[in-house]
């Protein structure tokens, strides 16, 4: 104990922090549904508080700075600690839950992933609905501080390249010289795209309390939803497009939005080199899948075909997880290109999953140069991004990662194989898991979920969610001897 004090009073801190998010469910549920459920709530905060203090009282007096080893330890225990506390009210609210699916269900809704077990939600208490949603947006806040402040030390956090792409005085500093600082401009960024979409939700039709849920788990990337049909319960193209609109934005970096911001400027946005790929493969996607659609006559008229293709396409790419038809229906081509997008699209330091764009465009252009080495085996060529040089520290890391990431993919479809479900589940189940898309294909498509797996599948796919979002190292060097090492 003495030796991780310092993670230990910090993760005390985050506790207690989060029993305060406890309130906005007890608040809906006494004003909206006459205090049914306000005992559970207030219950629920009481104890996240009590143990978040007694933590801190055992810790308090400890004076040591968090080091790197502290770092990796405290982002996955926040992680593993959180959902335990944010999955102890479904227990009690939503009939016939065990812990394994409330577990699942709560560490969905801080990764982002948006993976769900639970039918019916339209007859759920509100304050449920609320809950889960809210999770979403409270993971998409503890995600930007991820990408500041622990991600970087993996090689490709994302701020490396912000360094290199900055423009004028500030190309040897940070976006902020401090990372506090740097969180809270990230965190202002988020929070006015939440407002704007809140605003915009309720503008298409939304029910107030609908805007405000779908605002959380859209601008948060997580795919939530209060009702069984997703977007498709509203059938709104207006609707759509918001969705759309903001599910595009919150898949960018939100760093890039801040330097705008600051300098007063597009170029941070339209010089990145990941931000013009993303764009790009959002288009084109959109453009093949509108074609196949047409082309096999599943929608008879343009307007339509394209409108379903791009919600489809922002949505799953971006690792958000609406849906507004079961796509799994269309062309087999159609949902495994979506799959595969989900794999890799969104931009490093977003709230959306999976490998990263920026990551995707370095392995490309090492696969270039290889191939132009073939034939001039004396040439150098440096990998760029936009103008800037990426370092071979940063390639080797890509490439680890990379390494880690196959393995672990096949380990975790191995184990649901083991366990006798069928491939395509076992399969898409992990790759919705592990890249925090959500829903896959086979019995957790879209028009299902995976209330239908064992508890050991479940539980295989909560450990795929956490390894994805923490982007897998960040896990996996706890199981180093290394790092127990004094």
């Amino acid at each position: 104990m003495k030796r991780f004090a310092a993670t230990f009073l910090v993760l005390s801190w985050v506790i207690m922090g989060f029993s305060f998010a406890f309130l906005v469910p007890m608040a809906w549920d006494w004003l909206g549904e006459g205090g049914q459920n306000t005992r559970v709530w207030s219950w629920c905060f009481l104890f996240t508080l009590a143990t978040g203090t007694w933590l801190w009282l055992r810790t308090r007096h400890t004076s040591r700075e968090l080091s790197v080893r502290d770092g990796f330890l405290l982002v996955t225990l926040v992680w593993v600690v959180l959902p335990f506390y944010a999955a102890l009210p479904l227990l009690f609210v939503v009939h016939g839950i065990g812990f394994t699916d409330a577990y699942f269900e709560a560490m969905s809704g801080l990764t982002a992933t948006g993976a769900t077990t639970l039918a019916g939600l339209d007859l759920l208490a509100p304050s449920v609905n609320i809950w889960r949603c809210f999770l979403q947006l409270i993971g998409g806040l503890g995600i930007m501080l991820l990408a500041v402040a622990v991600l970087p030390l993996l090689g490709l956090g994302g701020t490396q390249l912000y360094k290199a792409e900055m423009p004028g005085p500030m190309k040897e500093q940070r976006l902020t010289p401090r990372v506090a600082e740097t969180a809270r401009g990230l965190w202002g960024v988020y929070f006015v795209l939440s407002l704007a979409c809140f605003l915009a939700y309720r503008w298409g039709g939304m029910s107030w309390p609908d805007a405000f849920m779908h605002m959380c788990t859209t601008v948060g990337l997580g795919g939530l939803s209060s009702h069984d049909q997703s977007f498709g319960y509203w059938n709104s193209p207006a609707l759509e497009w918001i969705a759309v609109l903001f599910m595009t934005l919150a898949g960018v970096s939100f760093a890039r939005y801040f330097l705008m911001w600051r300098l007063h400027s597009l170029q941070p946005l339209a010089r990145d080199a990941e931000v013009r790929a993303y764009a790009w493969v959002l288009v084109l996607s959109t453009v093949v899948i509108t074609a196949m659609l047409l082309l096999n006559g599943v929608y008879p008229d343009f307007a339509t075909a394209l409108r379903q293709a791009a919600f489809q396409v922002v949505s799953v790419a971006t690792t958000t997880g609406y849906a507004t038809t079961d796509y799994l229906l269309w062309p087999t081509f159609v949902p495994v290109l979506l799959l595969f997008l989900g794999c890799f699209v969104s931009c490093a330091g977003s709230t959306g999953g999976g490998i990263k764009m920026v990551r995707m465009l370095v392995l490309v252009k090492l696969a270039q140069r290889e191939l132009v080495r073939i034939l001039h085996p004396r040439v150098v060529r440096p990998i760029t991004l936009g103008r800037a040089t990426v370092p071979p520290d940063v390639i080797w890391a890509v490439m680890a990662f990379m390494l880690i990431y196959g393995g672990v993919m096949v380990g975790l479809t191995m184990a649901m194989l083991a366990t006798g479900l069928d491939v395509v589940t076992s399969f898409t189940a992990v790759v919705g898991s592990l890249n925090n898309i959500g829903p896959g294909m086979g019995k957790v498509g879209p028009s299902g979920n995976f209330g239908g797996l064992t508890n050991v599948q479940i539980w295989v796919c909560t450990l795929a969610m956490l390894l994805g979002r923490l982007e897998l190292l960040s896990v996996l060097v706890l199981f180093t001897p290394q790092f127990w090492r004094r």
